[in-house]
């Protein structure tokens, strides 16, 4: 059975596009002018509360009050990685469920990782979130209040370039919630608002065949990222056991279509396992199915989890991969950075205890 997020009387106001606001407004017999304030004090003061929406006539605040509120959520616990970079924050949902998100710092950018559902369905055999199982769907304001948080956060500490990147990938499996996270996202993106252009927001899936190439078919503008990790199918069914469902055929197939279609390139992801997916005939069998894509390879070390005893591939192996890709293929690499993986906030290990 498919939970959803609490709902009460009163209309989470990060649940709204700009324009919903407006005919929210309207609905109550208000002037949808009051619409273009209210936004600003929500994404640019960055209120936390419907009091902190500022200098607005008595009867707006009034109708607000009784019939409007701000979802911030509530933050249980924080922790700093000793990389110096990194935090994560666990923050608490209505019903007493809670989630994780983490904010990244770059030279020259911040980026926030938001989850898009309490727990996941995946099941990937070396994803913490996948090893605790599903919970629930956020709603669209849950994913929204994680970035207002961080925006927060950066504001606090005196950064006021304020965030720059968003990447869904996070706990959950954003196309299984696709709905939400696109709407979080075209709130994120507005410009009268936190302003993140489509170009720095990146979702990553697993393979969810249909809401590929949804995006595809709905011109979304956000970057996607796909989790492949194996090129043949019995191997990719190995680690991903969505691939059962969606098999690797039917995933290139909406792969092709994504780029043809948007004329974009597409990021693979490729979590890197010692002797189990890191040899040159690996990086050769990705080179073969991907050959002709715009595509970009992101090479990803395993990063520990409890539940699964692989481990990372040592740095010569991942290098080795990027030649292969390079040399032969000419498809472009990186090996990302790790950060806070010692307090499992690095990719794969999001998790919370039942």
């Amino acid at each position: 059975m498919m939970l959803c997020p609490v709902k009460d009387a009163a209309t989470d106001l990060y649940s709204l596009t700009r324009q919903e606001l407006g005919s929210l407004l309207g609905s109550w017999g208000l002037s949808p002018v009051h619409a273009a304030r209210i936004w600003n004090r929500l994404y640019l003061g960055l209120a936390g509360s419907v009091p902190e929406l500022g200098d607005l006539p008595a009867r707006v605040r009034s109708r607000l009050s009784s019939g409007a509120r701000i979802g911030s959520l509530p933050v249980s616990l924080e922790t700093d990685s000793s990389d110096g970079f990194t935090r994560k924050y666990l923050l608490s949902l209505a019903d007493g469920e809670r989630i994780e998100t983490v904010l990244m710092r770059f030279t020259g950018r911040t980026t926030a990782c938001l989850s898009s559902q309490a727990g996941c369905a995946m099941g990937c055999v070396f994803c913490a979130t996948g090893q605790m199982g599903y919970r629930r769907q956020l709603s669209a304001a849950e994913i929204v209040s994680q970035a207002v948080h961080i925006a927060r956060v950066l504001r606090s500490s005196g950064e006021h370039r304020g965030l720059r990147n968003v990447v869904f990938m996070g706990m959950g499996e954003p196309l299984h919630n696709y709905d939400a996270v696109m709407k979080a996202a075209d709130i994120l993106r507005d410009p009268n608002g936190l302003s993140l252009g489509a170009g720095r927001i990146t979702l990553s899936t697993v393979g969810v065949v249909p809401g590929i190439r949804r995006m595809a078919d709905e011109a979304r503008p956000i970057h996607l990222a796909v989790s492949l990790h194996a090129a043949s199918q019995q191997e990719r069914a190995a680690l991903v056991p969505a691939a059962r469902r969606w098999p690797l055929d039917e995933l290139m197939e909406a792969c092709r279509h994504y780029c043809f279609t948007l004329r974009r390139r597409i990021f693979f992801e490729w979590t890197l396992i010692e002797e189990k997916n890191d040899s040159a005939d690996h990086a050769h069998a990705v080179g073969r199915l991907i050959h002709g894509l715009p595509a970009q390879v992101n090479l990803i070390p395993l990063n520990p989890t409890s539940g699964y005893g692989g481990r990372p591939s040592h740095g010569e192996a991942a290098r080795r991969f990027q030649r292969v890709l390079s040399e032969h293929y000419g498809i472009p690499s990186t090996i990302r950075q790790r950060r806070g993986i010692d307090i499992a906030a690095g990719c794969g290990q999001l998790a919370v205890a039942s």
